[in-house]
């Protein structure tokens, strides 16, 4: 017996597909509104905790609604992903306690005083494989969380992440790449090309 680990489910109300061994904890909630459509998929072995909302919304309302998780991945307590924008999360992606992927708003300007009259706004969000993202961190509309990255708990991330580095901070921003493959002490071929990969991600986002 394994205690605050979801049992594996053969099926969960709202979700159209998963694959072998997942765990879904029976806490979890979607919200989806429309005709059948197979917009809500798992992998193999995907583990999604207690309390847990997964968000289409009207699934005609835009193409690219929809949540796609890929094998392996974690989500962990009370989190809320939203694929009214389009959410694609790859395999082995730990996402922590709390956090948030938003891949909708509102819009703010040009419109109604009131922000609830005025339209919603939607761009996809991409997390790769292997990714992480720590708990209580919110990723707004649009971004792209590359192989490997790390967003720190609590971070507010509006630009891309790239592979392998690590973002921090509220709003957050590049902090260093990843350290791994070293060998007696001496960077790796690796890490060094994480070190140009870093000043590369760096001059692109002080760009306007």
């Amino acid at each position: 017996m394994l205690l605050g680990v979801p049992d594996f489910t053969p099926s969960h109300e709202g979700i159209d597909r998963l694959g072998a061994r997942c765990r879904v904890d029976p806490t979890v909630s979607v919200m989806r509104f429309g005709p059948p459509a197979e917009l809500l998929c798992l992998g193999d072995e995907v583990s999604i905790y207690g309390h847990t909302r997964l968000v289409l919304g009207d699934v005609v309302a835009d193409p690219c609604v929809g949540i796609q998780i890929g094998s392996r991945t974690i989500i962990n307590v009370g989190s809320y992903l939203s694929g009214e924008g389009g959410l694609c999360i790859g395999e082995d992606v730990l996402i922590g306690a709390h956090a948030k992927l938003l891949s909708a708003g509102h819009a703010i300007d040009g419109g109604d005083p009131v922000i609830a009259r005025n339209a919603i706004t939607r761009a996809r969000i991409v997390v790769e494989d292997g990714a992480w993202i720590g708990a209580g961190a919110i990723v707004l509309e649009g971004v792209r969380i590359g192989r490997g990255a790390v967003v720190a708990a609590g971070a507010v991330v509006r630009q891309d992440v790239p592979e392998g580095m690590v973002a921090a901070g509220m709003p957050a921003r590049l902090i260093r790449a990843r350290r791994y493959g070293e060998k007696n002490g001496e960077p790796s071929v690796q890490r060094r090309s994480w070190r140009v990969r870093f000043q590369e991600a760096w001059r692109s986002l002080r760009q306007p």
